[in-house]
């Protein structure tokens, strides 16, 4: 009689040969072994632990020759919403770490100190009004001011000050300021860092919102507006980070990007309590200059529903965006129900105002590629300058030849490719602003094509 096929399943619910067998075999005569010599309970659980882990590797599938290295681990798991213990543990751990990072900078008494052992030990003769230390007295300082400012007082900070002095000095006052703007980038970073509820050194657009909503208080700048304009001024405030920093639409940005560019000084800039009206009107984050982009989507919405259609949004500026412009502007941006909200006309007024960098280009380089081959052939430039042409002859104009413009096109741009435009070759050749602003406006047309006549004549009393 022929015995059936009979497949023994392990606890993995895999399959076993006969090395299986044997080694359980060799494991119930350890077992009985065991129990005939008294062992101590110590031992006897070390046993037990070593089986157990060469079982688990076996499940696992873990080589032995190799499981007792210890290798570094490369990604730690985010804890997860139904951890809320695991969670809080991590909120307080970098709550604590923030604090003492916080504790490490200098505050304002000791930075007081550290300018008087400045003045006490500079270097004569003055430069002007400048006063100026060598690295001999440098040095002083430095084993007077205290374990926080030695960061401070190394030769490469020296020696990327060293400028043209014939003694060898620093100025004073450059080292104080470099030291005082090293403290401030530091103080907000760990600001910012508190906002960071991942803790991945990013912050969402939620996170943003916050940080500057309970920075306003601080701003004398803004002490004028009504807290009921706070939220409208948060999201103009926050958009122009994301749209310049977040140019991919990621929803988060670096702090380390946030602390690298202009945006958070010019925020900072609204302490001042004598900013000039002129410094405001420039500055985007600035009661006056919010007041303003929203009274003009105010202003735009004549239907008061809070959105924005196509034909609201054609009586922006001068009024002589094209309409293939506007509607590609539907077709590419988020919409609801056909119509912008405040958020998206912000995107917009952020691309047209500030044409020349390389976000806004990218922006509407996205709107002009109507094909979606990431770059603009002659079709593409025809497909919006007859746009153009059609708004001239509307205005009793004689429309502009085609074939004359693209020319001018190419020769302002230069591209690599002499048959098509990339979005690299608009930015790198300075002059994308103006290729773009004569393809979607026939009030920037006509400027391009009069700008001859536009700049004023030199006179002699004003050489």
């Amino acid at each position: 009689m022929k015995w059936p096929n009979i497949t023994i399943m392990t606890l993995t619910g895999k399959s076993s040969g006969r090395s299986n067998i044997m080694e359980w075999k060799t494991s119930l005569k350890k077992y009985v072994d065991r129990k005939k010599k008294p062992v101590a309970e110590e031992e006897q659980k070390a046993e037990e632990m070593q089986q157990f882990t060469e079982l688990y590797h076996d499940w696992k599938g873990v080589d032995h020759s190799h499981h007792t290295l210890k290798l570094p681990r490369l990604y730690d798991k985010l804890p997860s919403e139904e951890e809320p213990l695991l969670l809080k543990l991590r909120e307080e751990s970098r709550a604590v770490f923030l604090q003492r990072r916080s504790r490490e900078l200098l505050d304002n008494d000791e930075l007081q100190r550290l300018w008087f052992l400045l003045d006490q030990y500079h270097t004569p003769p003055l430069v002007g009004d400048d006063q100026m230390i060598n690295f001999e007295d440098f040095q002083k300082v430095a084993t007077e001011a205290g374990q926080k400012c030695q960061q401070f007082f190394k030769s490469s900070v020296f020696t990327k000050l060293l400028q043209t002095d014939p003694y060898g000095r620093i100025s004073i006052m450059q080292f104080f300021n470099y030291v005082m703007r090293k403290v401030w980038l530091h103080q907000t970073r760990i600001g910012l860092s508190l906002y960071d509820v991942a803790g991945q050194g990013y912050l969402k657009e939620s996170d943003l919102e916050n940080y500057i909503l309970e920075l306003i208080p601080t701003l004398p700048q803004l002490n004028g507006l009504e807290k009921s304009f706070y939220s409208f001024y948060v999201c103009t405030a926050v958009r122009k980070f994301f749209f310049f920093l977040d140019p991919m639409r990621k929803g988060k940005i670096k702090i380390q990007d946030i602390l690298a560019c202009s945006f958070l000084d010019d925020l900072l800039e609204l302490r001042d309590e004598d900013l000039s009206k002129e410094m405001q009107e420039s500055n985007w984050f600035s009661a006056p200059s919010a007041l303003r982009v929203y009274g003009q989507y105010l202003n735009l919405d004549k239907d008061h529903n809070g959105m924005l259609s196509k034909e609201e949004l054609a009586r922006y500026g001068t009024g002589t965006l094209t309409d293939v412009f506007l509607d590609r502007v539907f077709q590419e941006c988020l919409t609801y129900e056909g119509e912008m909200d405040y958020k998206t006309y912000l995107d917009f007024v952020l691309a047209l105002e500030n044409r020349k960098e390389p976000e806004a280009l990218r922006y509407l380089f996205r709107i002009l590629d109507v094909q979606q081959r990431g770059h603009l052939n002659v079709f593409s430039l025809n497909y919006f300058f007859r746009a153009i042409q059609e708004q001239m002859r509307t205005h009793g104009q004689e429309p502009v030849s085609f074939q004359d413009v693209k020319d001018e096109i190419f020769d302002m741009v230069k591209p690599v490719d002499p048959l098509r435009l990339s979005l690299d070759d608009l930015v790198t050749c300075g002059k994308g602003d103006t290729v773009v602003s004569i393809l979607i406006d026939l009030n920037d047309f006509w400027t391009y094509e009069n700008r001859e006549y536009l700049v004023p004549e030199t006179t002699e009393e004003d050489i």
